[in-house]
């Protein structure tokens, strides 16, 4: 059967996929508002135990149409070990669509465009990008590792091998004092990426994080919601995209949205200003 190791984490949009802890852990580790794996040591699985795994879910599970490769940052293991999971999931599941990965820009540094490349042709098509912001001092803020450059570069970098993009943007990150800029900001990181998709997603300290502990010291601006839909308005405002799906449904925010950019991109911003 399949074995998980501590708190599983994936995607809303990965409810319905088999998950597989390809690793474990976030290799990276470092970011101030995530707690998903500060208690876990990075390491990657066996392949053998991937394989058991596998013939466990084709024996059990029948007729997988999706799966999602956890922990945090799978991405940053070797690509020849990614190429020999992805292959044993094609064979135990010929209708497979689609293997999905969250890819930390760290990881993206570290694989090729080639490697992923060849990794998409073997059904790795969709990578997880947390963006969180395209503003520098934000991104330092939430030590996130990497500049709004360096963040365009890595994402063009999965553009260019093919891979879809779903990234996200954190609201509230930059407080009251650089909601403008990081809305601003955010938007340019996004335009220049290009994602299939850009959702967002509400900043909220969570216990055992430096956010957290900055939130108990009284240095986090918590945004009312009427400050964070002018914060999306701006953002949204900013999207030039030439074929992304935009969702603002994730459970930390208080206002749902979504559409198609850029079809949509006027009644999103109406309904903004109506708030």
């Amino acid at each position: 059967m399949i074995s998980y190791e501590g708190d599983l984490y994936r995607p809303p949009s990965e409810a319905d996929s088999l998950i597989l802890q390809a690793t474990i852990g976030c290799s990276y580790n470092e970011c101030a508002f995530c707690g998903m794996y500060r208690g876990k040591r990075f390491r990657v699985r066996k392949l053998d135990e991937l394989r058991a795994e596998i013939a466990w879910a084709r024996e059990n599970l029948g007729d997988v149409r999706k799966v999602f490769l956890a922990d945090g940052d799978a991405l940053v293991a070797k690509a020849s070990f990614l190429e020999a999971v992805l292959d044993e999931l094609a064979g135990a599941f010929p209708r497979l669509r689609r293997v999905s990965v969250y890819a930390s820009p760290q990881s993206l540094q570290v694989r090729t465009t080639d490697e992923m490349a060849r990794l998409r042709e073997k059904g790795l098509t969709l990578y997880y990008l947390g963006i969180e912001s395209g503003d520098d001092v934000v991104l330092d803020r939430l030590t996130k590792g990497v500049d709004a450059a360096e963040m365009i570069r890595v994402g063009q970098k999965a553009h260019a091998a093919g891979v879809k993009l779903s990234t996200m943007i954190l609201l509230g990150a930059g407080g009251r004092g650089r909601s403008l800029e990081h809305a601003r900001e955010s938007a340019r990181v996004v335009n220049a990426v290009q994602p299939r998709f850009v959702s967002t997603l509400v900043m909220t300290p969570v216990p055992g994080t430096p956010l957290a502990d900055e939130a108990e010291r009284g240095e986090v601006d918590e945004l009312t919601p009427v400050e964070l839909a002018a914060e999306l308005r701006e953002f949204v405002a900013g999207l030039e995209l030439e074929g992304t799906i935009f969702r603002s449904n994730h459970a930390s925010n208080t206002l749902t949205l979504r559409g198609s950019l850029p079809k949509d991109k006027g009644a999103l911003v109406d309904a903004l200003d109506a708030v």
